[in-house]
């Protein structure tokens, strides 16, 4: 009997192993294809001090500036096409986009690749090539220096919040369904209003983390506005195709592009320039993170993007 089980855990191990080889050997070969794809959607170079330079898609609107501007960050797919198509509707509401590839090379449609993306990409790293971004934004002269705001998707999302704890320039957020922070002494160092837009039946953001979030901002003074969509699951605001069907997603939309209206064309509107500074070094992937990321990839698995 102990025979049977010794060969039984041996092959065991043995299968383990193979998967573990063909899973590293399917997120190495689908890297190397996201160069490639990569060169089809980000058409502009920006200078990084701290790095390479980094890869991004500009928008920008047909009537003469300057004009606010966005940085729209991706979902944890990296760039892709969608992203671009949402950059283009906000290009046509008066607003210069630049969205960044912040995987330096690599976008992907496969679930474990997305996961080895974020994991391999430390935040102080996103938020160094991150302060190139907007360095090369607030020095065009088609651009409002003053009225520059940061969005983002799912990574995109927490990621936005996180950069701008860091940036006391950013003069809006806005989260869609992104990992949040809930302790209001960081949040104090936001310098802008905050949107926050998350799915009722969210798995992978339990509504508890959404309150504390809103709390957090409420006791540090931030203004805030956050909604919770009911029974929307994550990543329920797709491409500007579904977007215009109307509906949910739609409303969503809609009420980020009101936002975004208060906060950067209004002349009463303006930053709330915090002292306070987060550094960005501190922060490191947590066992929350990392539980974030597992439930994204069940509740993507089986499905391409």
């Amino acid at each position: 009997m102990a025979k049977w089980i010794r060969r039984i855990l041996i092959g065991a191990g043995a299968f383990v192993g193979v998967a573990v080889l063909a899973l590293a050997a399917l997120i190495a070969g689908d890297g190397l294809l996201g160069q490639g794809r990569l060169d089809a959607l980000a058409h502009t170079r920006i200078p990084n001090a701290g790095g390479p330079e980094v890869r991004a898609y500009v928008a920008r609107p047909q009537a003469p500036g300057p004009h606010p501007a966005v940085i729209m960050i991706h979902e944890f797919w990296g760039l892709k096409p969608e992203i671009l198509g949402k950059a283009d509707a906000l290009a046509e509401e008066g607003y210069i986009v630049v969205a960044p590839d912040l995987f330096r090379g690599s976008t992907t449609s496969l679930v474990p690749r997305a996961i080895f993306q974020v994991v391999s990409n430390p935040p102080a790293q996103i938020n160094a090539d991150l302060d190139a971004v907007f360095a090369w934004l607030s020095s065009q002269p088609d651009v409002r220096a003053d009225r520059i705001a940061i969005m983002g998707f799912c990574f995109g999302g927490g990621a936005s919040l996180r950069y701008s704890l860091t940036n006391s320039r950013i003069a809006a957020t806005a989260i869609f369904y992104g990992s949040v922070i809930g302790d209001a002494g960081q949040l104090a160092a936001l310098p802008g209003p905050v949107l926050g837009i998350f799915g009722g039946a969210d798995v992978s953001i339990p509504l508890s983390e959404v309150q504390a979030f809103e709390a957090g901002l409420q006791q540090a003074g931030v203004p805030h506005e956050i909604t919770v969509y009911e029974g929307q699951p994550h990543a329920f605001v797709t491409s500007m195709e579904e977007i215009r069907r109307g509906g949910v997603q739609q409303q969503a939309w809609n009420q980020f592009l009101a936002f975004l209206n208060r906060s950067l064309r209004s002349e009463q509107s303006q930053a709330r320039h915090s002292a306070l500074r987060s550094d960005a070094s501190a922060y490191d992937f947590s066992a929350h993170d990392l539980r974030y990321l597992l439930m994204l990839a069940v509740l993507h698995a089986g499905h391409s993007h």
